[in-house]
């Protein structure tokens, strides 16, 4: 559904992808995993179009986006749910979902309504209170929010950046949970988080981001087993002993039972 063959792109003089070769399938959550700074949402931000590409291709199931505006690629299919929700805290719930399908003008009343339904299923919380100011929900809710408004605009594929930005670790594993849920819907999901734990224990597939570039991918579980992986990224060794680190490797264990289940 999703690829990006040979992408490079960046800020001013710099350049911080280098030749980034990714695919996403329908119906596959697919991890970015990296350090701060690493590009991961750069890369994101370039998928969208929010970032112009200095070289390579950006293609959607089989077609070639990276010359479409993001207008056109959100039309096309392409969705980013951004870093820190950046929801409209003095709108209504239901106005923050309506700005979801606000590309698409040739959408009737009717069908935004009926989108609405949808894009609030899998968060029921959303609808009952949608004449509330957003700035009324809690961190967790308020992303909840973020990625509903996101499917409102009836997405093929599905970037996340970083929805466990500042969420206490209770919320964390409730997004997470709700992630692993949407594939279910057939999105193809790119998901770039620091919370590399969880990531790994609900993805199909990862790859591993350094210094702009991709340096190691494969299946989920088996980089979740390697020990370099470990070492860099998930706190093995010094943390994992502590409280915070048995927290962690509780939730991943929940959300292998989850993942167990489907």
């Amino acid at each position: 559904m999703l690829a990006t063959s040979h992408l490079s792109a960046g800020y001013g003089h710099d350049t911080v992808l280098h030749d980034i070769n990714i695919t996403v399938a329908p119906g596959e959550i697919v991890a970015l995993i990296g350090a701060n700074g690493a590009g991961k949402s750069t890369l994101v931000k370039t998928i969208a179009g929010l970032l112009p590409a200095r070289a390579g291709e950006v293609t959607l199931g089989g077609e070639r986006i990276d010359a479409l505006t993001p207008r056109e690629r959100v039309l096309r299919g392409v969705c980013l749910v951004p870093e820190g929700r950046q929801t409209f805290g003095g709108l209504t719930i239901e106005a923050n979902l309506r700005l979801g399908a606000y590309a698409n003008k040739s959408l009737d009343e009717a069908a935004v309504r009926a989108l609405m339904d949808e894009a609030c299923k899998p968060f029921p919380i959303l609808l009952p209170r949608r004449h509330e100011p957003c700035g009324n929900l809690s961190g967790g809710q308020q992303q909840m929010l973020a990625i509903a408004r996101g499917l409102m605009s009836r997405p093929r594929a599905l970037l996340l950046d970083e929805p466990s930005l500042g969420l206490a670790p209770a919320l964390v594993s409730e997004i997470f949970r709700l992630i692993a849920e949407l594939r279910e819907r057939g999105f193809a999901i790119l998901l770039s988080e620091q919370n590399a734990r969880q990531s790994l224990a609900i993805s199909d597939r990862a790859y591993v981001i350094e210094n702009g570039r991709i340096t190691a991918s494969g299946i989920s579980r088996d980089i979740l087993a390697s020990a370099d992986i470990a070492e860099k990224y998930l706190g093995v060794g010094h943390r994992v002993g502590d409280a915070g680190g048995a927290r962690q490797i509780a939730m991943t264990a929940r959300l292998r039972e989850i993942m167990a289940a489907r």
